[in-house]
């Protein structure tokens, strides 16, 4: 087993792919902008493992300089050994004093791995990963850094007896919401000017351009529920919106769509619109209910106090994930 560090797409393509993992396209190396590319291959060249590095376009994070781990994939445990471990060193060498992954390059992309699955299927964006990756990064000496969870909604009947202050006080701010009309794009120029100030502050924020931004979320216009995303204005300005989208991996499965996932919830900080989340959360289930979704996933929540009390009112915790991180100086 021999670990090839590639910096360049054309070489990541050159290589034979090992049939046990993962496809991967090398143009996410080249347009996501990391540093390296390893490969842990065989003598018959295939590759039994791999991972990008990032070190230059990376979120800030306390007093620690970020190595980046991501577009992960193993096909056995010895093979992780040694792509972590070349990993771990080579981040080392560029100066990083904290290795965190899996994340490509940064929490706009593909993160975290699902470390407690929990019984329901797989949903629609969710991340997915074979239960051996996160030992995998365990066994090289990492840790948690940051726990999220996904909570399930199955009674969109259910109200929270809150929302009736919560709607008075935001009226009251001069705060209406509306949902989303057909030109999404120019709705997501509007959610961009929110994401990039509320975001501001999040755990691991990094910073993207709106053309960027906007780009992410293109694909998703042909099946997004226009009356799903809401869109929260106070004199003619976005303060805060949610987007939400049915879950299609039912219609993979070849069942009905009952269900759809709150993807995202972002408010302005502003003192007089406290509590405009939680009411819109409660508007977009009973928005859901009325046009006949039978449940509500509410997606990846960062595990803290805001997070679990907003969806504690009405769902159950269904998976839970983990993004890992090591000390590179002890």
């Amino acid at each position: 087993m021999r670990v090839i560090h590639c910096l360049h797409a054309s070489e990541i393509g050159a290589l034979a792919q090992g049939a046990p993992l993962p496809r991967f396209n090398p143009a996410d190396f080249d347009t996501q902008h990391a540093d390296v590319h390893l490969c842990a291959v065989l003598e018959s060249g295939d590759v039994q493992a791999r991972c990008s590095l990032w070190w230059n376009h990376v979120p800030a994070y306390e007093q620690h300089r970020l190595g980046v781990i991501g577009h992960y994939a193993a096909a056995g445990d010895e093979a992780a050994a040694a792509v972590l471990a070349a990993a771990l060193e080579r981040l080392r060498l560029a100066g990083c004093t904290l290795a965190v992954g899996p994340m490509n390059g940064n929490t706009w992309r593909s993160y975290r791995f699902v470390t407690e699955r929990g019984e329901q299927p797989v949903f629609f964006l969710e991340p997915a990963n074979p239960p051996e990756w996160p030992l995998q990064f365990e066994g090289a000496g990492f840790s948690s850094l940051a726990s999220y969870f996904s909570a399930l909604n199955s009674d969109l009947s259910r109200r929270d007896p809150r929302i009736a202050a919560i709607e008075k006080r935001i009226a009251d701010a001069g705060v209406a919401i509306r949902s989303a009309n057909a030109d999404l794009r120019r709705e997501m120029q509007k959610i961009y000017a929110v994401s990039r100030v509320s975001f501001r502050q999040n755990f691991l924020y990094t910073e993207i351009p709106e053309a960027e931004f906007v780009a992410m979320y293109e694909p998703l216009f042909s099946v997004v529920r226009p009356e799903l995303m809401l869109i929260a204005e106070s004199a003619g300005q976005c303060v805060g919106y949610l987007f939400a989208i049915p879950d299609l991996a039912q219609k993979a499965r070849g069942l009905d769509v009952d269900t759809f996932i709150i993807k995202t919830v972002s408010i302005l900080p502003r003192p007089e619109i406290r509590g405009l989340g939680t009411l819109l959360v409660a508007r977009a289930q009973q928005l859901g209910h009325e046009m006949g979704f039978r449940c509500c996933i509410h997606a990846l929540m960062f595990e803290d106090n805001i997070s679990l009390n907003i969806s504690g009112h009405y769902a159950a915790i269904m998976r839970k994930y983990t993004l890992y991180s090591k000390d590179l100086v002890k």
